[in-house]
């Protein structure tokens, strides 16, 4: 299990910028153009190492000197070879991927948007799957292959260790599974989280990728997770929008803290624990009142044809 972490580059994101090091399989690399050859360019991929980037994915005008960014992996005869093709996901991320085959004695196959597709070994299946299915899985360089690889047995390749997210922060979270509570999520590709029911609009789908905040660190390391920011940072524009919204209408919205959550989002992008703790604050602040049903602004300017 230390051997697949290990191989597991979490930490790593985006581009590598490569002048005196290596090319890293399995990440985007900026590498340089060494020379033009009839299967198209060698890039140099450091120790001495050349790395074919084929002529359908060359760069109009490419000529040697130029820098590339590219993607980095081994071909189906163990090769380094290059891609300007950007996968789904790369080496030390997790995604949510649809299966296109299935070979027996080998594995499952996924499409991550490579003319390529990634093995699943059915070692590496936490059940087996089918094809059409659609996986979350982490995607990791095998040690001994030295080949590109993904598997469902997520918590090898999570981090268990407390995070030291601060509460309000902004994170990029993967939605992978759906529960009593909410739905579960893996955060910056390190930690899981958890988005609860009660904090959300509606619905949401598996697989999709958003930005989200902390609300909390657990003691057993896993992160309550919200789509608003939490806090002042969360209320304050948004009282700012409700009243600019009222003052747009005359005065009077139709809309309170017995309003459906779709209809909030809808209308003030927010969630409905969110928009209650607004009005709250516009409550004491005795900026509005209740009609029940909506709200109407206190201090609202004389409009025509008002006494």
């Amino acid at each position: 299990m230390a051997t697949h972490r290990h191989h597991f580059l979490s930490h790593t994101r985006g581009c590598i910028y490569t002048s005196a090091f290596m090319a890293i399989i399995g990440r985007r690399n900026i590498l340089r153009v060494v020379r033009e050859a009839p299967p198209g360019i060698y890039l140099d991929g450091g120790n001495q190492q050349e790395i074919l980037l084929p002529g359908r994915y060359i760069p109009p005008g490419a000529v040697p000197g130029d820098m590339l960014d590219v993607f980095v992996y081994l071909d189906s005869e163990d090769r380094l070879v290059a891609t300007t093709e950007v996968p789904h996901a790369m080496v030390g991320e997790f995604a949510y991927l649809k299966v296109v085959s299935v070979v027996t004695g080998i594995g499952a196959f996924l499409d991550w948007g490579l003319a390529k597709d990634l093995l699943l070994p059915f070692g590496e299946q936490k059940i087996h799957v089918r094809r059409g299915h659609w996986v979350t899985v982490a995607i990791f360089l095998d040690p001994k292959s030295g080949r590109i690889v993904a598997s469902t047995r997520l918590n090898r390749y999570l981090r268990h260790e407390a995070p030291t997210y601060a509460e309000g922060q902004s994170v990029g979270i993967l939605v992978i599974s759906k529960t009593p509570l909410g739905y579960n999520a893996i955060v910056e590709n390190t930690h899981r989280g958890l988005l609860y029911h009660t904090n959300l609009a509606g619905p949401l789908t598996l697989g999709n990728k958003l930005q989200g905040f902390v609300r909390r660190v657990r003691p057993d390391g896993k992160i309550d997770l919200s789509l608003d920011a939490d806090g002042y940072r969360r209320v304050a524009p948004l009282t700012d929008k409700i009243i600019a919204t009222l003052q747009a209408n005359r005065g009077r919205l139709a809309y309170d803290d017995a309003s459906s959550p779709q209809a909030i989002r809808d209308t003030f992008g927010a969630s409905k624990n969110a928009f209650k703790q607004a009005l709250g604050a516009l409550y004491k602040k005795r900026r509005i009142r209740f009609l029940h049903p909506g709200i109407e602004l206190i201090d609202k300017p004389t409009l025509p044809g008002r006494d």
